[in-house]
């Protein structure tokens, strides 16, 4: 039989867990930058993959994938809407047929510069609420754990 955890060991867990307390924050945003997008069609992490790809060269699978540090099926799956919406575009490198470059369209410029408004209008909006300094310390913090 399996020994059940106290309720204080949860509170524990709840109130101190930095790893919790980052993944429910990252749903909270996600969800707020989602309905911001929503307009265009798009979720918030498709703008961030869109952003990624704003390159004056095609990027590789691979580096994409490390930069948003996805794997590399779940960043097919996320590109596949991308690519029938006409936004992104999946060919082969000209230097080894295996690997995929990835671009943007212009419907894709198009789409990630109105985007880029959008995310603008909610950034200040949600950097207001937190207050600029609290924002900054907070995006330091984040950039020490990768």
């Amino acid at each position: 039989m399996s020994k059940k955890l106290t309720l204080d060991v949860v509170h524990e867990v709840r109130d101190s867990c930095l790893c919790l307390a980052a993944q429910r924050a990252a749903r909270l945003l996600a969800r707020r930058f989602d309905r911001a997008f929503q307009p265009l069609e798009l979720t918030n992490g498709q703008f961030s993959l869109m952003m990624a790809l704003n390159a004056p060269e095609p990027m590789t699978m691979t580096r994409l994938a490390a930069f948003l540090a996805m794997d590399r099926t779940t960043l097919t799956a996320a590109l596949k809407s991308l690519e029938r919406r006409g936004l992104v575009l999946v060919g082969a490198d000209e230097t080894d047929r295996r690997a995929r470059r990835l671009s943007l369209t212009n419907a894709g410029r198009k789409t990630l510069a109105a985007a880029a408004s959008v995310w603008r209008a909610e950034h200040a909006a949600l950097e207001a609420e937190l207050s600029q300094a609290n924002a900054k310390k907070l995006r330091n913090a984040l950039g020490k754990i990768g």
